[in-house]
């Protein structure tokens, strides 16, 4: 549960990074340290989920996956980004790609400890 909530804090600063990118470039230069440390928080937190034992082909892709859609809509509501169908089918398509990931590191988590149990 923990690394959870700090892998989504990690998203959710990277997304605040990537917001602020483009408004930081659109006459706003302050907003450079916002990027800055949004960057530097969203990239510490991810570490420490790998250093704690979430696999890297979750924590990544969730992370990645989770920005993605996050900042599109995020980018809708702030900067008024059109969501055309194309884009919402991609974002739909992100979330089973995800939910496939997370499933899929459950089960080689399970058949792994199966396999370690029949070592002893």
């Amino acid at each position: 549960m923990r690394l959870r909530l700090l892998l989504a804090l990690a998203i959710g600063c990277e997304v605040v990074a990537t917001l602020s990118l483009k408004a930081a470039g659109e006459g706003l230069p302050l907003l450079y340290a916002v990027v800055a440390a949004g960057y530097v928080t969203a990239l510490g937190l991810l570490s420490v989920c790998l250093r704690d034992g979430m696999p890297v082909g979750l924590a990544y892709g969730v992370w990645a996956a989770g920005g993605v859609v996050l900042t599109a809509l995020a980018a809708a509501v702030v900067y008024d980004e059109r969501l055309g169908p194309l884009r919402l089918g991609g974002i739909a398509v992100i979330v089973v790609g995800v939910l496939l990931v997370e499933v899929g590191s459950h089960r080689a988590g399970s058949v792994g400890a199966d396999r370690a149990g029949e070592r002893t």
